[in-house]
C-alpha cells in the first residue's frame, strides 16, 4: 500500500517515498557494529542483536544537528 495518503502531486509523491524509505530503512548499531538498528517508534530506534535503545531524529536514526554536535565533541576531545 504505497502513498496510500498521498495522492496528487509528483514532488510530494518523490517526497513521502523517501521520507518512507528513510524510515524503514535498516541502520549500523553504534554498540555492535551491525545492519540491525530499525525504528520502534517516532525517534526511538532499537538495536534487534544487541537490545540497546537510541533516541534519534522521528524519520531517520541521525538527525544533522546530532552529526555536528558529535563532530564538535569528537573536536573538542
Amino acid at each position: 500500500m504505497a502513498n496510500a495518503s498521498i495522492r496528487y502531486g509528483a514532488r510530494i509523491r518523490k517526497q513521502y517515498t523517501a521520507v518512507q524509505r528513510e524510515k524503514n530503512a535498516l541502520y549500523k548499531c553504534p554498540g555492535c557494529g551491525l545492519l540491525k538498528v530499525r525504528r520502534v517508534g517516532t525517534g526511538i530506534w532499537r538495536c534487534a542483536h544487541c537490545g540497546r535503545k537510541y533516541a534519534g531524529g522521528a524519520y531517520s536514526f541521525t538527525t544533522p544537528q546530532g552529526e555536528a554536535a558529535k563532530r564538535l565533541i569528537d573536536e573538542l576531545s
